[in-house]
């Protein structure tokens, strides 16, 4: 009987959680931050159209699309956070509050088209008071920002890479890809973290510090590392970088 109630407490219960992840995806900015994923990559497409043969770009601009199609990348990301976010309430909770949802629409701001357009040769210095500096210090040791700045990066410049892996297999052998994608995985993360509290003093920069304070709290806590390393593994999924295309299909 025991068995048999748990079991209906189950069924009743997970709808209401995938009810809820489908939330959070939409309520942390998710579909908004893919789709400046796709302007990034659209500006990139047309940056080697001028230093292609027409082929090659014709092959990078078929196989970016493919790799990169909205609803797939919308789809392999929230798979993967459902599958590692057990109990998606805690972080929900948070960035629908008017605190998170400032957090998220500082984000978005970041990230669009023509903000990084303004800030292609980079970032402002920042100048902050040493208890904002702490701060900042400790948010920038809890968010994944070094290892998700990386994937977005990687996968933006490995489209051309991988064209032409396709046009001629064989280019690279699937070890010495590893190889050379893991190190530029490794170096990747090394800029970003050279500059991460600056970069977080820019994004961030309207909160106040007990915004900011409170922030760094649920990102250091137990349920917002759960959301954030499960985030982390969802960038990943979605942007499937070093994964062949077919694998993809």
């Amino acid at each position: 009987m025991r068995r048999l109630f748990f079991l209906l407490l189950l069924s009743c219960t997970m709808p209401v959680w995938a009810d809820s992840l489908d939330q959070l995806y939409k309520v942390a900015g998710w579909p908004e931050q893919r789709a400046h994923f796709t302007d990034a990559l659209d500006a990139a497409q047309q940056r080697y159209q001028n230093s292609l043969p027409p082929a090659v770009f014709q092959a990078l601009v078929n196989n970016s699309n493919q790799r990169f199609e909205p609803k797939a990348v919308d789809a392999r990301a929230e798979a993967q956070l459902r599958t590692n976010l057990s109990n998606p309430a805690p972080a929900l909770a948070f960035f629908q509050s008017p605190l998170g949802r400032k957090i998220v629409a500082a984000e978005l701001l970041a990230t669009r088209r023509d903000q990084l357009a303004k800030n292609a040769k980079g970032l402002p210095r920042i100048q902050a008071s040493d208890t904002r500096l702490l701060i900042i210090g400790h948010l920038a040791k809890a968010l994944p920002a070094r290892e998700a700045g990386a994937e977005v990066s990687l996968a933006i410049a490995g489209v051309a890479a991988d064209s032409l892996s396709q046009m001629i297999p064989g280019l690279l052998g699937g070890g010495q890809a590893q190889g050379v994608l893991d190190g530029q995985r490794t170096r990747l993360m090394e800029q970003i973290g050279n500059d991460l509290n600056n970069t977080l003093l820019y994004v961030y920069r309207d909160l106040s510090d007990p915004e900011l304070e409170e922030f760094a709290s649920f990102a250091e806590s137990a349920e917002g590392q759960a959301y954030y390393k499960a985030a982390l593994a969802a960038i990943r999924a979605g942007l499937a970088v070093g994964q062949n295309s077919a694998d993809l299909k």
